[in-house]
């Protein structure tokens, strides 16, 4: 031929015009995922509504059934208290002390007792809902076997609080002070069984708050959740509703939760996959 074919294309020089083919959405170069990658995994509104209200009614009225069992209740009460005092925990009433220093901290004591519990629950898991499905969905879980395993062992140990127990020399601040969410007769209580002290649900939901939203954030600063189950501890325990022990019983059954219920982890993007996006004509004249 006496002119060549002009616009043949032949292939690039190796390691040349390949480029990455982009993450998929929602993913950031890291793979994280932050922000709203896992919209995806929302469960329906109305089917969590009805699982939540009845994890609630579950806690509330499951408690009920331990009623019954005062004599038991109390005899347990002392084996705890006794235990306690063997290994040389310090006694509840060294931070009851603390609260009653003044009328105004052991009334907040006492309030953050009635109305923090529920409401911070809820609005963590409101939360967890609207801004990390993936985390909502292992976080009611683990609630929800954290919250099975307390009722059962309700009623297999039923015990009496510290409030209740002579030996233990501490004050029933909520009657006292007030507010209490409490009938002033435990054994014809019909809205709460006040002989289901261990594990304490207050702390046990107060820690898994804390867990949740430190695995959920990535603030340099969510290690502070923890101050939640830090005073709810104190609380619980200054206002002789609890025991130490209980909250140790709630900690370890929410660790056991935790091992059962897979936590979700940070998506990774999939590898590049190179693609030729450019080719070099040859130049006039190279065929003949």
């Amino acid at each position: 031929m006496a002119a060549g074919i002009r616009g043949i294309r032949g292939p690039r020089p190796a390691g040349s015009g390949l480029t990455p083919t982009p993450a998929p959405s929602g993913l950031d170069e890291h793979g994280s995922g932050e922000g709203d990658g896992d919209e995806s995994a929302r469960p329906p509104l109305l089917r969590e509504l009805a699982l939540v209200t009845a994890l609630f009614l579950v806690y509330k009225f499951g408690r009920l059934f331990a009623n019954g069992h005062e004599s038991r209740a109390f005899r347990n009460a002392d084996r705890v208290w006794d235990a306690e005092r063997a290994i040389h925990l310090p006694g509840e009433g060294t931070i009851q002390q603390l609260l009653l220093h003044g009328e105004p901290l052991i009334r907040a004591a006492n309030t953050y007792y009635a109305a923090v519990h529920f409401p911070a629950t809820l609005a963590f898991l409101v939360w967890l809902y609207l801004r990390r499905p993936a985390h909502y969905v292992w976080s009611r879980r683990v609630l929800a076997l954290l919250t099975g395993a307390a009722l059962a062992l309700h009623l297999l140990m039923p015990l009496a609080p510290p409030r209740m127990l002579a030996a233990s020399g501490l004050v029933d601040t909520a009657r006292v002070y007030g507010p209490s969410v409490y009938g002033a007769t435990p054994e014809t209580d019909s809205m709460a069984n006040q002989f289901a002290a261990m594990p304490s649900l207050h702390f046990g939901w107060a820690l898994m708050v804390a867990i949740g939203l430190i695995a959920a954030t990535r603030s340099r600063l969510r290690v502070l959740w923890l101050l939640h189950p830090l005073f709810t501890l104190l609380v619980i325990v200054g206002t002789a509703n609890h025991y130490w022990f209980d909250a140790l019983a709630a900690a370890v059954l929410l660790g056991l939760a935790l091992l059962a219920v897979r936590a979700p982890g940070r998506r990774t993007a999939p590898p590049s996959v190179p693609r030729q996006v450019g080719t070099t004509p040859l130049p006039v004249g190279a065929l003949r």
